[in-house]
């Protein structure tokens, strides 16, 4: 953890075995379109949050709205952080910097294990949402949206932002459609929000404790937590020092507000507690208007999936790419990940985060969206670590968008998601742990012993 390394000298491409960078190609405007569509907020609402309605009822919106809270010192460390060190490998190089090699090892394996993991499990809700027109196995359905995914992870970066705008919009206006359905057809009042209660295998209300409030918190920051992608192209946007923090702050505001009102309006517009903790929006929104207008959201929802399909695989594809750049792998394994194509991306790389996500469609990941909870809250709580480090040394004087309230903003927050952590299932826990446990030992075999060769965390240069 003290092993701490500076940020490395400009980059330069003619170099000779130097390292390639990402070219800069995206505005506040491409970020954001590119950085929303990987928070997919009407496929998480569509796809997760149903799971939250079912153990949280009544408490999901109080629920998410706290985690939205939590992001933002979540956000303000990230754009800290982001500025400082505006690379393509996100997390880790930002942690590998501030707080040393092996955390910043760490924060890789926690991030990758993210992103492996939510493509393939969202892709496979593609199935239920193309149902009124067609019915799909939901592994080759998930598949499917992988493998187009990928194609268009090959392209330029800045057309990938115009096709994901694109399917941004519509899945904007399903979001519109559910929230206007539902408050149009509110079935209580606004103090139902905080009445914290979910229906029992009885049929019975009971009452939503606070560990559950807790507990649940750990799928909230995870609702929200694609406004990360910002950091991960930070290397591709022009002026970073400046775009970077407004695209996560931005994309953090609208993103909470396509999720949390949406998930208002159904509190209030469901007609009894059952079939809010049931979580079926779509037989709700058919409910509250006609076959037709559930159709057209649920195809909107469709799209919504292969957008985040597309945008994930980009994100994946840049960290694997920077990780390569970083000498994380044996010499062959690094000089595959870190070649580039003719548009720019990294091909070898996208392919290598899509096509397993492919496969991973057919197995069964029931268990995994606890994991990402745990994976994700553990990356934030290391990510606030190293912000409480962002001022020491040099990088106290290094231009930089700065976060208000430092250090109370990181200690805070280090604290509470700590307290989250401890309040999750254990079997999520060890399966995280184990994983962790593992990279330790591939850094403690292989990484430590050729510090001078191998995780070196480059920074480019902004030009």
């Amino acid at each position: 953890m003290t092993d701490t390394l500076r940020p490395a000298e400009a980059v330069l491409p003619e170099a000779p075995g130097s390292p390639q960078k990402l070219k800069r190609s995206i505005g506040v405007v491409g970020g954001t379109l590119l950085t929303l569509s990987c928070v997919t907020p009407a496929s998480t609402l569509f796809v997760v949050v149903p799971d939250l309605f079912g153990s949280l009822g009544t408490a999901t919106a109080l629920t998410i709205a706290i985690g939205s809270l939590l992001c933002v010192a979540v956000a303000f460390c990230y754009s800290e952080l982001g500025t400082l060190i505006p690379s393509a490998g996100g997390e880790y190089a930002m942690v590998s910097t501030m707080a040393g090699r092996l955390a910043g090892w760490l924060v890789f394996v926690l991030s990758l294990l993210v992103v492996m993991i939510v493509p393939p499990v969202i892709a496979m809700g593609t199935a239920d949402y193309l149902a009124p027109i067609v019915h799909l196995d939901p592994s080759l359905a998930g598949a499917g949206v992988m493998l187009l995914a990928t194609l268009a992870g090959l392209l330029d970066l800045r057309a990938n932002a115009w096709i994901t705008g694109v399917f941004l919009v519509l899945e904007v206006i399903a979001a519109a459609v559910v929230a206007v359905l539902g408050f149009a057809h509110s079935e209580r009042g606004a103090d139902s929000l905080m009445s914290l209660q979910v229906a029992g295998a009885d049929g019975h209300a009971d009452t939503v404790t606070a560990m559950l409030i807790v507990s649940g918190l750990a799928i909230a920051l995870f609702i929200t937590q694609g406004f990360s992608t910002a950091v991960y192209l930070s290397e591709e946007m022009e002026n970073p020092r400046r775009n970077v923090a407004r695209t996560v702050l931005i994309t953090l505001a609208i993103s909470s507000a396509i999720i949390l009102i949406p998930v208002i309006a159904i509190t209030m517009g469901a007609k009894d507690l059952t079939a809010l903790t049931g979580g079926d929006i779509g037989t709700m929104v058919t409910t509250w208007s006609n076959s037709a207008v559930g159709t057209f959201v649920s195809l909107c929802v469709a799209l919504a999936i292969i957008n985040a399909g597309i945008v994930m695989v980009i994100q994946n594809s840049r960290v694997l790419f920077a990780s390569a750049r970083d000498k994380a792998w044996p010499t062959p394994v690094n000089n595959v990940f870190a070649k580039l194509g003719r548009f720019g991306s990294p091909w070898v790389a996208t392919l290598a985060v899509g096509v397993p996500g492919a496969i991973l469609c057919f197995v069964n990941l029931d268990t995994l969206y606890g994991i990402t909870g745990v994976s994700v809250t553990a990356m934030y709580l290391l990510v606030a670590v190293a912000a409480l480090l962002s001022r020491r040394g040099h990088h106290k004087h290094t231009p930089a968008w700065r976060m208000p309230l430092w250090p109370a903003v990181p200690v805070l927050l280090i604290a509470v998601l700590a307290y989250i952590l401890s309040q999750q299932e254990t079997a999520y826990l060890l399966w995280t742990g184990g994983i962790t446990a593992a990279a330790t030992l591939y850094w403690a075999v292989y990484l430590r012993s050729r510090r001078t060769t191998r995780w070196l965390v480059s920074i480019p240069t902004e030009e």
